[in-house]
């Protein structure tokens, strides 16, 4: 383990298991001048870049027929907590091609997978 990886290891959380296709809640702390609040963000990730403490994840939804896309850093501390709510069965890392699909065209199946505590 080199220099980088060990000053990385310690900035790294512990976030549940979850892939491209699931559909997860994610808490996220705002702030508003001097106040902190949790916003929550819901929606089906469509994209992860690995890469230790500098991964990132990729959620869409649909809020009032537009489509949001949002990127968050998996470390980061403005992170609260990430829920996974539903996991779908997918044959691709990258769900880009749910960006032109619309209504229940969108939909994917979904999978049971044993659940974590």
């Amino acid at each position: 383990m080199n220099a980088m990886e060990a000053i990385e290891q310690g900035q790294m959380v512990n976030r549940p298991e979850m892939r491209a296709g699931d559909t997860v809640r994610v808490h996220v702390k705002v702030r508003e001048g001097e106040k902190e609040r949790i916003q929550v963000f819901e929606g089906t990730v469509i994209g992860m870049h690995r890469g230790g403490a500098r991964a990132t994840f990729t959620v869409r939804k649909v809020s009032f027929s537009q489509g949001v896309e949002r990127i968050f850093p998996l470390h980061s501390p403005t992170i609260d907590k990430i829920e996974v709510v539903r996991g779908s069965q997918v044959r691709r890392a990258k769900l880009y091609f749910l960006r032109e699909l619309k209504g229940k065209a969108a939909r994917m199946k979904e999978q049971k997978r044993p659940t974590t505590v």
